[in-house]
C-alpha cells in the first residue's frame, strides 16, 4: 500500500474541498491527481522523517475527513510510520488515554481548535514531541510555528530538503516495509470499557482492497462521495478501496454541505450509517404527512407499488402489465425526486458499523435505491460480509468478502471470523488478545449470528447484549430499538432494558427538529421541555408507535412501558462512542433508579 504514495496511477483523481481554496475555485472543489498526492505524501513522509520517526512508531490523525487525513495517512505509512486515528469529537480525556497508551510521538490536527485543545493537556501528554497543524490562516503565515507546534506547510517544506539531502532513502524504506509491520492502531469504541487499540498490518489493508476489488462491482467509471469518519475502520476500507481500485472520490466530512455537495459531485455510491438512512427515511415521511391530503396518498400509492416492484426484483423478476405502468407513473411523480436528492446517479449505498433495520432497507429499495449492508469489526479490518449488487437479501450482511472463513460457534452460535485482514492484537494487552481468539485461533467477534443455506449471515445482537427475561426468555435490543427508530420520526435515541427483568421497558429521547412542527401543531411549542415530554399528548403519540411494534412481537420481546428523556444522548455526557454508539451499560447505569422504578410501581399494580 505504501507504494501508492510513490508510484502514481495516472488519470484518477481524488477531489478535496477546503474553506481555504473555495473562493478561489469554481464550486470551491480542488482536484488532485495522482501525481500530485504522490508529490505530497512525499514530502510529509520526508518530513516525519527529519523530526525522526522510526518504524511501527506512532503518528496520530485528530482530524474531520478531509483530504488531507488521506495525505497524512498516507505520509505516515511511506515513512514506515503507524497511524492512531482519533475522532475529533472524541472528549478530551479520551484523546489524553489515546495518545498515551498508544505512545504517539506526533499528532495532526486539523484546526487551531484542536491545536489549542492539546496545549491545555499538553502536561497530560508527555509523549506526544510535536503537532502539525493542517489548517493555516494565510494572514498568520507560520505563526504557530513554536517549538511544538508547526503547520503541516512547514513540515513539508522540511520533507523536502531532507529528501534532497536523501534523494534513494524515501523509495528504499517504502521497500523494507514488511507485510506484517504495523499500519493503523485504532481504538475500540469503548461500549464496554475502556478503549482498547486494535493492531492492523499493512497486509489488513492489503487484503481489504484486494477483496472488494475481487467483488467486482466497483470500478473506475464509479464516483464515490465520503464523508465518513477516516477514524473509523469503515471509512479507512474506503480510502484503501479508491486507490486499489482508482475511484475517483469527493472528500468532504462537512453534513453541513452534504445535500449541496451531493447535487454538484453527482456521486454513484456512498457509504454511510444506519442512523443517517433512518434520518432520511423520517424526514421523506415527515414531508409527506405534512405536504397536503393528495400528495400524501400519492405518496402512499407510490411506495406501494415500489414494494411491490421490490419484491419481484429480490425474486430476479420484472414488473409486468398494469404493474409495470403503475411503476412508471410513480417513478415520474415520486421516485425520480427522492433520487436527485443524491445527485440522481446512485447505483447503492453501502451501510455498516450498525444493524440497519429492514423496514429501511425495504424502502428505499422501493424508490430504486439499493443499500447493501455489511458487516465487520475493527478486530477483522471492518469488511468481512457485504451484500452485492446482484445478490442481495435484506435483513442479512451478506456473504463473506473473498478471503473471509466463518463459522459459528457451536455452544452459542457466536459469529468466528479467520483471515489476512484480522488484528494482529490489542496493543499491550497480551491477556486481551489471547481472550479475543479460540483455542483454534479464531476470532471471536462478540456477535450472534445465523447462515442461510445460501451462505448470508444474519446478525442476532451482540452477546454481551442479549437480554434474558427472569422467565429465561431471550431478547434481542438491538432489533427493538432499530425496528422503533425505524417506525417513529420523532424519536431520536431508544434503549430498550429488561435483563434478568419480568419484561421490557425502554428509555426514549426525542428529535428535536422532527418534533418541533407538531409540538407547534397541537398547541405545545411555548412548554418547557420538562413539560412537553412529561405531557400526555406527547406520551400518546410515541405509545402508538410502540404499541404498533409490539403486534408483531412475541409477549416477552414487547416493550411494556417507556418514560421519555430530557434531552439527547450524548458523547459530551458519556452516553455515547465517539463513533455515536450507545453505551448501554452507561445509561443504564446513569438511569438506574429510573428503570428500578418501572418494576416497583409494576408490583404494586392489582
Amino acid at each position: 500500500l505504501p507504494s501508492v504514495g510513490a508510484g502514481c496511477v495516472q488519470g484518477v483523481g481524488v477531489w478535496c474541498r477546503g474553506d481555504a481554496v473555495e473562493e478561489h475555485l469554481r464550486d470551491g472543489w480542488q482536484t488532485l491527481r495522482w501525481q500530485d498526492v504522490a508529490r505530497q505524501v512525499r514530502q510529509i513522509a520526508c518530513g516525519l522523517k527529519h523530526l525522526g520517526l522510526e518504524p511501527e512508531q506512532r503518528c496520530a490523525i485528530l482530524a474531520e475527513t478531509r483530504v488531507e487525513w488521506i495525505l497524512a495517512d498516507l505520509g505516515v505509512l511511506c515513512a514506515a510510520g503507524a497511524t492512531t486515528t482519533i475522532f475529533p469529537a472524541s472528549a478530551t480525556s479520551e484523546c489524553a488515554h489515546i495518545l498515551n497508551d498508544s505512545k504517539t510521538r506526533f499528532v495532526f490536527v486539523d484546526t487551531p481548535q484542536q491545536l489549542d485543545r492539546l496545549r491545555q493537556i499538553r502536561d497530560q501528554i508527555p509523549g506526544v514531541e510535536r503537532v502539525i497543524l493542517i489548517e493555516q490562516d494565510e494572514r498568520d503565515g507560520d505563526a504557530r510555528d513554536d517549538a511544538w507546534a508547526l503547520s503541516l506547510q512547514a513540515l513539508m517544506r522540511h520533507g523536502k530538503h531532507w529528501d534532497e539531502a536523501h534523494p534513494d532513502d524515501y523509495l528504499r524504506a517504502i521497500k523494507r516495509i514488511p507485510p506484517d509491520a504495523l499500519a493503523t492502531l485504532i481504538y475500540t469504541s469503548g461500549t464496554t470499557g475502556q478503549p482498547k487499540g486494535v493492531e492492523l498490518t499493512h497486509d489488513c489493508w492489503l487484503f481489504e482492497a484486494e477483496a472488494i476489488d475481487a467483488l467486482g462491482f466497483l470500478s473506475p467509471a464509479d464516483t464515490q462521495y465520503l464523508w465518513l469518519p477516516l477514524a473509523h475502520s469503515f471509512g479507512k476500507v474506503l480510502e484503501v478501496t479508491l486507490i486499489r481500485i482508482g475511484i475517483p472520490t469527493a472528500v468532504d466530512g462537512s453534513v453541513d454541505r452534504l445535500v449541496d455537495n451531493l447535487r454538484s459531485m453527482r456521486p454513484t455510491f456512498i457509504a454511510a450509517v444506519p442512523q443517517i438512512f433512518e434520518r432520511i427515511f423520517n424526514q421523506v415521511r415527515k414531508t409527506a404527512e405534512q405536504s397536503g391530503r393528495i400528495r400524501k396518498r400519492m405518496f402512499e400509492w407510490a411506495f406501494e407499488i415500489g414494494r411491490q416492484v421490490s419484491q419481484l426484483q429480490q425474486q430476479g423478476r420484472s414488473p409486468e402489465g398494469m404493474l409495470s405502468m403503475q411503476h412508471a407513473l410513480a417513478e415520474r411523480m415520486v421516485f425520480q425526486r427522492i433520487r436527485s436528492l443524491f445527485g440522481g446517479k446512485i447505483r447503492f449505498f453501502i451501510s455498516g458499523s450498525a444493524p440497519l433495520p429492514d423496514e429501511i432497507a425495504e424502502f428505499f429499495h422501493a424508490a430504486g435505491l439499493l443499500i447493501l449492508e455489511g458487516y465487520g469489526l475493527t478486530e477483522s479490518s471492518a469488511a468481512s460480509f457485504v451484500n452485492r449488487p446482484d445478490r442481495f437479501k435484506f435483513g442479512t450482511v451478506g456473504p463473506p468478502v473473498p478471503g473471509v472463513q466463518v463459522r459459528l460457534a457451536e455452544d452459542d452460535s457466536e459469529i468466528l471470523l479467520k483471515g489476512r485482514g484480522i488484528m494482529r492484537a490489542y496493543f499491550n494487552l497480551a491477556q486481551d488478545t489471547a481472550d479475543a481468539f479460540d483455542h483454534d485461533g479464531w476470532l471471536k467477534t462478540g456477535d450472534i449470528g445465523e447462515i442461510d443455506e445460501d451462505n448470508f449471515l444474519r446478525i442476532v445482537d451482540r452477546k454481551k447484549d442479549l437480554i434474558k427475561t427472569s422467565s429465561g426468555k431471550l431478547v434481542a435490543p438491538q432489533k427493538l430499538e432499530g425496528r422503533l427508530l425505524a417506525a417513529c420520526p420523532y424519536i431520536r435515541h431508544v434503549l430498550v432494558h429488561g435483563d434478568r427483568r419480568s419484561f421490557c421497558v425502554a428509555l426514549i429521547t426525542l428529535d428535536d427538529d422532527a418534533i418541533a412542527p407538531w409540538l407547534k401543531d397541537n398547541g405545545l411549542g411555548e412548554l418547557r421541555r420538562s413539560e412537553q415530554i412529561h405531557h400526555h399528548a406527547v406520551k400518546t403519540l410515541i405509545q402508538r408507535y410502540v404499541d404498533a411494534m409490539n403486534v408483531d412481537l412475541a409477549r416477552h420481546e414487547t416493550i411494556r412501558d417507556f418514560t421519555i428523556l430530557s434531552r439527547p444522548f450524548s458523547v459530551e455526557n458519556g452516553e455515547l462512542t465517539a463513533s455515536l454508539k450507545l453505551k448501554r451499560r452507561a445509561v443504564e447505569e446513569k438511569h438506574s433508579a429510573l428503570l428500578n422504578q418501572f418494576y416497583t410501581d409494576a408490583t404494586k399494580k392489582p
